[in-house]
């Protein structure tokens, strides 16, 4: 099996979202009883200096995602995730965002998916991001 193989199989899995649909998603979510969305940014900190974020993004970098959503971890004080949660993890591009997502999913988040084209995409139609110090949500621990 290749890279891109599972990156195939990852993706078969996912009801991936993209950067419009995504904006939309945020500009809509509220307490409203539904489901809560996150939006998880697992790029390292340095590529989020560089590029900036997303508004009202969370960062948690992809080495310990899983720890850090899992709620049985051990890992994850203030981060956990509940299983009924839309998760949207967001990379560079949209390549180790698709794996996350897949793993997140095998975990039993079934609403775990993905910004199609990254940050990169998110950028590349137009739609704003702010200096991760003036909107990032640092996790505990």
């Amino acid at each position: 099996m290749t890279v891109h193989d599972l990156l195939k199989r990852a993706r078969a899995g996912l009801e991936r979202v993209s950067p419009g649909e995504l904006a939309e998603l945020m500009r809509t979510a509220g307490p409203d009883g539904s489901p809560v969305l996150r939006v998880i940014d697992v790029r390292p900190r340095d590529h989020l200096q560089r590029t900036g974020v997303i508004e009202g993004c969370e960062h948690i970098e992809q080495l310990v995602l899983e720890w850090r959503i899992d709620p049985d971890s051990g890992a994850s004080a203030g981060t956990a995730a509940d299983f009924d949660d839309h998760l949207v993890i967001v990379c560079n591009q949209g390549y180790s965002s698709s794996l996350a997502a897949s793993r997140l999913q095998q975990m039993g988040f079934a609403r775990a998916t993905d910004l199609v084209g990254g940050i990169e995409g998110w950028i590349g139609h137009g739609l704003p991001v702010v200096p991760p110090n003036d909107a990032l949500t640092e996790p505990a621990g």
